[in-house]
């Protein structure tokens, strides 16, 4: 059983090695990406308190009005007096190259790209505004899809290719491959007897450059062959389907995709002007106190509503309460609370801070950095571990009358 495993373990890693050793490089780089731009940037995310904040639709006004042909998306405000408040806009993007093809096929590619991009632009924000509360000065801009760390992310998740790209496919196999890899690498690692495990447990600093190769992949592995298989399962649940569909079948809840979460709607009263954001604020309430941040999207049309997602001090990232407030009446039109919600919601909700390595703050990112680092030790050592063997079996003897005799080359 364990040639079998050793087997299934050596040719997965010789197939994904490269790819694994990518991911893994990129991902230690993006584990404080966060703490790097607002170390590199201060003056962008940070302000001066003062004593009274201007309002919200006051803030966004002046951002407009400075940046041409923007839509307002989002508006992310801190309860930290001394951070500024982040405005996500939707700007349209230069196209500086037309799509290849016949004159057809370009057609119906630019249509595609207009109904995708008209889709994404309800969703998301492409650049951030950020603006000191207290003066309504625009402090900076900021389009991460113009940074360096974007592009590690992309070449992380897609190869620097796209959704369903084959640089999205070539990813995502190499992670169900690791996943395995690591799985029979704890296999293959459990030892008979204790005697044995304690030998397993240490690293031999002292003995041959063979020894301590092996004791670097296979030592190393174990320790870190936890987390890994967390940090690696939770990006096949963000990728597949099939494992997003498994993570809730063991948890024993209803699977509930994006799309089909679907907000309510804002009663439509005719004569009726719209509520402000800041009317909107104060309609939830102490439902926004005590809170790290809470962010605003704002109604996509007349029938829509304000939505609010509320981090709550103490809170895991991304394990936010929803509220809905009507645009007309200011009523609390709905919520989603992240306690009431399934325990497979709850856990979807927070696999990416998972995979990042952000779910506890920094305490968890240092031990993402760390195991990320670590594992690129494995590609190496396993290549090198591979090609000792392989250099084995081509020394063969040469037999001769009575004894045998080895090779000169084999000395």
């Amino acid at each position: 059983m364990k040639a079998f495993f050793r087997t299934i373990h050596l040719y997965l890693s010789l197939a994904a090695g490269v790819i694994i050793f990518c991911s893994c490089l990129t991902g230690t780089m993006l584990v404080f990406e966060k703490e790097i731009q607002q170390a590199l940037h201060p003056q962008r995310y940070f302000v001066k308190p003062l004593e009274k904040r201007l309002p919200i639709s006051e803030l966004t006004a002046g951002v407009l009005k400075q940046i041409p042909k923007s839509k307002l998306a989002t508006v992310m405000i801190y309860d930290d007096p001394g951070r500024a408040v982040e405005v996500g806009l939707i700007v349209p993007e230069k196209k500086d190259r037309k799509p290849a093809g016949t004159p057809k096929a370009q057609k119906h590619t630019e249509n595609h790209e207009k109904k995708g991009a008209k889709a994404k632009d309800a969703e998301r924000s492409n650049l951030t505004a950020f603006v000191n509360p207290y003066t309504g000065q625009l402090v900076d801009q900021f389009n991460r899809r113009q940074t360096f760390l974007y592009s590690v992310e992309m070449f992380h998740r897609f190869l620097l290719g796209g959704k369903n790209s084959i640089g999205d496919w070539v990813i995502s196999i190499s992670t169900l491959f690791f996943l395995i890899i690591l799985i029979t690498g704890v296999v293959l690692w459990w030892p008979k007897t204790k005697v044995i495990m304690k030998q397993c447990l240490k690293i031999k600093w002292s003995g041959s450059g063979k020894r301590l190769t092996h004791d670097l992949h296979i030592v190393t592995g174990f320790y870190t062959s936890i987390f890994l298989i967390v940090i690696s399962a939770s990006g096949l649940v963000m990728t597949f389907k099939w494992a997003n569909s498994t993570l809730f079948f063991l948890t024993g809840s209803k699977v509930v995709a994006k799309e089909d979460i679907k907000a309510p709607l804002s009663v439509h009263q005719p004569g009726v002007t719209a509520i402000s954001p800041d009317a909107a604020v104060v309609a939830l309430g102490d439902k926004i106190t005590d809170v790290e941040n809470y962010t605003i999207r704002y109604p996509r049309d007349t029938a829509a509503v304000y939505t609010f997602n509320v981090l709550k001090k103490g809170s895991v990232e991304l394990a936010t309460d929803t509220y809905y407030i009507d645009q007309y009446s200011g009523k609390l039109a709905g919520s989603a609370l992240y306690a009431d919600k399934s325990l497979g919601q709850r856990i979807r909700g927070v696999i990416k801070p998972i995979h990042t390595g952000s779910i506890y703050g920094w305490p968890t990112q240092v031990l993402a950095f760390l195991i990320t680092l670590v594992s690129l030790i494995f590609p190496v050592t396993g290549v090198m571990m591979w090609l000792n063997r392989t250099g084995k079996k081509n020394k063969k003897p040469v037999r001769g009358r009575g004894k045998t005799v080895v090779p000169a080359e084999a000395v």
